[in-house]
C-alpha cells in the first residue's frame, strides 16, 4: 500500500548497511525515501532491492543530464528497478526530457518522472557565474514550465516557488520540495528553505527531509513531529 504521507526521508549515506539501518527505524507506511549519487553509487540496485523488500518506495535522485538517448535509457533502467520516482535536470532541454518520457510510455512502465531546476543551494550569484541573469525564482518557471510542456510528472522546487508553480503549473503538477527544515532543526547548508507547514501551505506536494530525521536521537519520534506540524494544513 503507497503511503499517503508527503514525506520523503533522505538516506544520504556512504554505505548500504547505514541505510538500511536508518530505513529499518522507519515505516514505510508513512514514508517514503530518497536514494542519492553517493549511496546508489557506492551500493548500486542492491540498495533499491533491500528497501522495496522492506515495503519502502524509492525516490532516485540521480538528476540525469545527457544526450537524450542517454538519459532515457536511464530512466527507463531506472524504471524497470521499480523505482517509484526519478528524476533529471530540466536544463537538459525538451529533446532530452521529451525523450526520457517516451521511452517510459513506450515500455508502459509508471515511475513518475520529474525535473530538477534550480538547485536548492543556489543563489542569484551563483546563476549569474553561469551566465544565467535571472533570478532563482525566474528560473525555476521557466524550467518547470519546459518540463511540464516536454510531459514530465512535476518538478523539484523550493517551497518558495511552489506557490507561483501551483498558480502556473496546476495542482496535480508534482512539486517535490527539499531544503525543508521542522521548526526544530537547523538550516544546515540549505539557502532557501521552509519548515515542513509553510511547503505544503505554499504549493508543495512532497517534501525531501534528511538530517532534521536521520540525525535524530528517535527517527519516528522525529518523524512525528514533522506529521505534527503538517496537521494543521
Amino acid at each position: 500500500m503507497s503511503p499517503s504521507s508527503p514525506l520523503i526521508i533522505a538516506l544520504d549515506y556512504p554505505s548500504l548497511d547505514a541505510a538500511l539501518c536508518m530505513a529499518d527505524q522507519l515505516d514505510p507506511e508513512r514514508c517514503r525515501v530518497k536514494v542519492g549519487k553517493e549511496l546508489f553509487t557506492r551500493s548500486g540496485p542492491a540498495v533499491l532491492e533491500a528497501l522495496h523488500g522492506r515495503g519502502f518506495e524509492v525516490f532516485l535522485d540521480l538528476k540525469f543530464h545527457d544526450i537524450p538517448n542517454t538519459v532515457a535509457g536511464a530512466v527507463q533502467a531506472a524504471a524497470e528497478q521499480g523505482v517509484w520516482m526519478v528524476n533529471v535536470h530540466a536544463s537538459g532541454g525538451r529533446r532530452m526530457m521529451e525523450a526520457a518520457v517516451k521511452r517510459l510510455e513506450e515500455q508502459r512502465l509508471s515511475t513518475y518522472l520529474i525535473g530538477v531546476t534550480v538547485l536548492t543551494s543556489m543563489a542569484a550569484e551563483d546563476l549569474a557565474e553561469l551566465g544565467v541573469e535571472v533570478t532563482p525564482d525566474a528560473q525555476v518557471v521557466r524550467l518547470a514550465a519546459l518540463a511540464q510542456q516536454s510531459g514530465l510528472d512535476g518538478v523539484v522546487c523550493s517551497a518558495h516557488e511552489a506557490e507561483q508553480l501551483r498558480s502556473r503549473c496546476g495542482d496535480a503538477f508534482l512539486k517535490v520540495t527539499p531544503g525543508i527544515r521542522p521548526s526544530f532543526a537547523a538550516a544546515d547548508d540549505q539557502q532557501r528553505i521552509m519548515t515542513p507547514a509553510q511547503a505544503m501551505a505554499a504549493g508543495s506536494t512532497h517534501l525531501v527531509i534528511g538530517r532534521p530525521i536521520t540525525q535524530a536521537k528517535d527517527p519516528m519520534a522525529a518523524l512525528a513531529l514533522v506529521e505534527q506540524e503538517l496537521a494543521g494544513v
